[in-house]
C-alpha cells in the first residue's frame, strides 16, 4: 500500500477509553487520539503510516501548552489524523515507552523532556524526535529567545509527511540504523562482564566514592547551593549521597575521602536544602516542593509537585536534621510529611496520588489556565488581605514588589507581569530591626499572615488539577520516607509520628489488597478507579520492597518483611537477567524497541541501585546468602560505567559501601 493519506481510515478520539487523567485530557481534541497498544500499532502496519507518539503527564506545564497550541489546532489536526497514527501517552504509567524513545532524543538531541514527542516507523523505529514545539497558536513574546525562532510543529509536521511519502526506503534505513546503535549503547557496559565473572580488582573499589565528591565539589554553586546552573533540579539521590559519606560509620570511607572533605559534603547539602527551603520551589504558605527550578537561585519554580520528589526530599531533609539537629530541615520535614498525609495527596482509599499540576485558573470565574496561578500574589493582594502594616511586613519578608519579582526573560508567555512568587528574603531578626519592632513581634505577624494567605488562596482561587493515580512504585517511596520519618519524631511529636506511620501503613494495605495478585505474587503499576491493566515494572517491585523493609524497621511488624521478600523473589523471576546479572526495567514485549537495564541514577534513583540496596538489607534481615550475592553481582554488572562516571550512579555507590564495609558498616 502507497504511503501518505488513506481515504479508508478515518480515526476517532478513543482517549475516553482511558483511566489515566493526562490522557483524558485529550479526549476532546480534534487530533484522533489513539491508545498504545497491539490495535493501534497494528493500523500503523496494516496502513504504512508513521506513528506519532506524544508522551508527557498531567503535571507537565509543557505538556500543556503544546495541548493549547497544538493539539487543539483543526489545522495540526488534519494533517495528524490524515497522515500518521497520533497515539498519547502517560510516561507515569508507561515508563517503559518513555525510556526507550527518551533515549533516542536524548542520543540525537543532547537533552529531553517532556512533552516528548517522536516519529516512528511502522516497526516502531524512531525517525525524528524532539521535545516542545510551538504549534500554530502560540504566544510567545519574548522575541530573540531560542524558543521564538524554533521551527514549529505544523511545518514538522509537514516535513515529515513529506519525507515519508517521498522517502520511505530512506527513513527506514535511517531508522534501523539509529535502533542498531541504540541497542549497541543500551548493551555497552552491562554486557562487559558475564554472570560468574570476576574483574582482575574484584569489583569496584571503594575510591570511587572520592572520584564521585570531587565531581561534586566542582560542580557545587557555592553561592545558591545545588550543583548545576539554571535550570535547577533537586536530584536528591546525589544529596543522600553526598550526607551519607559521613554517616556511613566506616573508617574505610573517612580515610578515603577524607576527614574535612565528608564534614563539607554535608555542608554543600546542608546549605542547598537551607537555600531550597527559603526559595520559591518551596510552597511558602502551604506545603511541598516544586519539582525543579527555571533559575539557579531557586526563586523561579516550574510549579508541578510531584510524589516522587516529596518522598526522596522528605527522605534527605530527615536525613539533614538527624545530622544537624537544625530546626529548619526540621520544619521542612513537617512540611513535606503534612503534605504527603493531608488531602489532597493523600487518598482516602490509603495511598497517594501522583502530582499536582503547575497551571490553575487565577480566579473561580477565569476561563484560562495560568502558569503559577495558585501560587503567586501581587503586592495589592498582600495588602488587601493583611491589612497595610502586616501586608507590607509580610511582603519584605517573602520578597514581593510592586512590578512584582519574576525577570522578563523568565516569563515568555506574559504570565508573571506584576506578580511575585513568594520566598524567604530575609530574617525575622533583621526584619525586627528594620521596622523597628521586636523580633517576637515580627514572628507573630509572620505566622499569622501565612495562615490568612493560605486560608485567602485555599478559599478564592481554584485548586491546581490532581492527578489521582496511585503509582505503586512512588508510593513504595513515600511508605519508605515517611516511615523513617515516623521513627525520628517518635521522641519529638508523637502525633506526628503516629500520622506518618498510619499513612505509610495505610499505603502499604491498598496495594496489597488493591494492586497485588496473591495468585501469581505479581504487582499491577496504577490504581485509579480500581487496578488498572498495566503490569509492574521493576521500579514498582523496588521501590516498594525499600519502603516496605523501612516501613518493618519502623514497625517491627513481621507482615511487611515478607511481604518483601514475596516481592523480592517475583522481582527476580521477572526481571533478573540471568546471563549478566542485575535487573531489566520490564518483561520482553514485541513492542518495546529495546530491552533496557537502569542503573544511572535521575529524578528518581535506578531500580537497580535500590535493588542491589534491598538485596543486601534482606540478606541481612533474613540471614540469605543468596541476596547477599545476587546484590553484589547487581553492582557488578554496572561495573564498566561506574568506575568511568561514579557520579552518576550515586545511588549504586551506597551499595558498594555495603558490599565492602556491611549493612550496618
Amino acid at each position: 500500500m502507497a504511503s501518505g493519506e488513506d481515504e479508508k481510515l478515518r480515526l476517532v478520539n478513543r482517549l475516553g477509553e482511558s483511566r489515566s487523567p493526562y490522557v483524558r485530557g485529550h479526549m476532546n481534541n480534534p487530533v484522533a487520539w489513539q491508545m498504545w497498544g497491539d490495535e493501534s500499532l497494528a493500523l500503523a502496519k496494516k496502513h504504512n503510516r508513521l506513528l506519532f507518539l506524544s508522551i508527557g503527564y498531567a503535571a507537565c506545564h509543557w505538556c500543556h501548552v503544546m495541548e493549547r497550541e497544538s493539539f487543539a489546532s483543526p489545522e495540526i489536526a488534519q494533517i495528524l489524523n490524515s497522515h500518521f497514527i497520533p497515539i498519547k501517552i502517560d510516561r507515569e504509567e508507561r515508563p517503559d515507552v518513555d525510556a526507550i524513545y527518551m533515549n533516542y532524543v536524548q542520543a540525537t538531541n543532547g537533552s529531553g523532556g517532556w512533552p516528548l514527542n517522536v516519529f516512528v516507523t511502522p516497526d516502531l523505529e524512531p525517525v525524528f524526535g524532539g521535545t516542545y514545539w510551538p504549534g500554530p497558536n502560540h504566544s510567545m513574546t519574548a522575541q530573540g529567545t531560542l524558543l521564538s525562532r524554533t521551527v514549529g510543529f505544523l511545518e514538522i509536521l509537514q516535513k515529515m509527511r513529506d519525507v515519508w511519502t517521498k522517502q520511505e526506503a530512506r527513513c527506514r534505513e535511517s531508522a534501523k540504523e539509529i535502533t542498531r546503535q541504540l541497542r549497541e549503547f543500551a548493551e555497552e557496559g552491562v554486557h562487559s562482564r558475564k554472570l560468574g565473572e570476576k574483574s582482575e580488582e574484584d569489583g569496584l573499589d571503594i575510591e570511587l566514592l572520592e572520584e564521585a565528591y570531587q565531581h561534586f565539589l566542582k560542580k557545587y554553586d557555592t553561592t545558591n547551593g545545588g550543583f548545576s546552573i539554571a535550570p535547577k533540579f533537586p536530584t536528591p539521590v546525589n544529596l543522600q549521597f553526598l550526607l551519607r559519606l559521613d554517616q556511613w560509620g566506616s573508617r574505610v570511607v573517612r580515610d578515603i575521602v577524607g576527614e574535612d572533605e565528608c564534614k563539607h559534603a554535608t555542608h554543600m547539602v546542608t546549605n542547598t536544602l537551607r537555600k531550597m527551603a527559603r526559595g520559591g520551589i518551596r510552597d511558602q504558605i502551604g506545603f511541598g516542593f516544586s519539582r525543579y527550578s527555571v533559575t539557579k537561585d531557586w526563586s523561579l519554580p516550574h510549579f508541578e509537585k510531584m510524589l516522587y520528589d516529596q518522598a526522596q526530599l522528605l527522605d534527605v531533609y530527615l536525613d539533614a536534621f538527624l545530622i544537624t539537629k537544625d530546626p529548619e530541615m526540621l520544619g521542612a520535614v513537617y512540611d513535606i510529611a503534612t503534605y504527603l498525609t493531608e488531602p489532597p495527596m493523600a487518598a482516602q482509599t490509603g495511598g497517594f496520588y501522583s502530582a499536582e499540576d503547575a497551571d490553575s485558573y487565577p480566579t473561580h470565574t477565569d476561563n484560562e489556565k495560568r502558569e503559577g496561578a495558585y501560587y503567586v500574589w501581587t503586592l495589592k493582594e498582600f495588602r488587601s488581605v493583611l491589612g497595610d502594616r502586616d501586608g507590607n511586613i509580610c511582603a519584605r519578608f517573602y520578597g514581593v514588589l510592586a512590578d512584582g519579582n519574576v525577570a522578563r526573560e523568565n516569563d515568555p508567555h506574559d504570565e508573571f507581569i506584576s506578580q511575585n512568587v513568594l520566598k524567604i528574603t530575609t530574617t525575622p531578626a533583621a526584619l525586627a530591626r528594620q521596622v523597628g519592632m521586636t523580633e517576637s513581634e515580627v514572628v507573630a505577624i509572620l505566622k499569622e499572615g501565612r495562615k490568612k494567605l493560605r486560608e485567602y488562596r485555599e478559599k478564592n482561587r481554584p485548586r491546581p488539577a490532581l492527578d489521582d493515580k496511585i503509582v505503586v512504585a512512588w508510593n513504595g517511596l513515600a511508605i519508605g520516607s515517611l516511615a523513617r520519618t515516623s521513627t525520628a519524631l517518635k521522641d519529638i511529636d508523637v502525633e506526628k509520628s503516629t500520622q506518618c506511620r498510619k499513612a505509610a501503613e495505610g499505603a502499604a494495605k491498598l496495594i496489597r489488597q488493591e494492586l497485588f495478585d496473591e495468585e501469581s505474587k505479581t504487582l499491577y503499576r496504577v490504581y485509579r478507579e480500581g487496578r488498572g491493566d498495566t503490569p509492574g515494572f521493576c521500579d514498582d517491585y523496588a521501590f516498594l520492597i525499600h519502603g516496605l523493609i523501612d516501613l518493618y524497621e519502623a514497625t517491627f511488624e513481621e507482615q511487611y518483611l515478607e511481604f518483601a521478600d514475596i516481592l523480592q523473589k517475583s522481582q527476580i523471576s521477572l526481571f533478573h537477567d540471568s546471563t549478566s546479572s542485575a535487573f531489566f526495567t520490564t518483561t520482553p514485549h514485541p513492542s518495546l524497541l529495546l530491552h533496557l537495564k537502569s542503573g544511572m541514577d535521575a529524578a528518581e534513583p535506578s531500580s537497580n541501585s535500590i535493588s542491589a540496596s534491598n538485596l543486601y538489607r534482606l540478606s541481612s534481615l533474613l540471614n540469605d546468602d543468596g541476596y547477599g550475592r545476587l546484590a553484589q553481582e547487581t553492582v557488578g554488572a554496572f561495573e564498566a560505567e561506574v568506575a568511568e562516571f561514579p557520579h552518576c550512579f550515586a545511588g549504586m555507590l551506597g551499595s558498594v559501601v555495603l558490599g565492602k564495609v556491611g549493612v550496618t558498616g
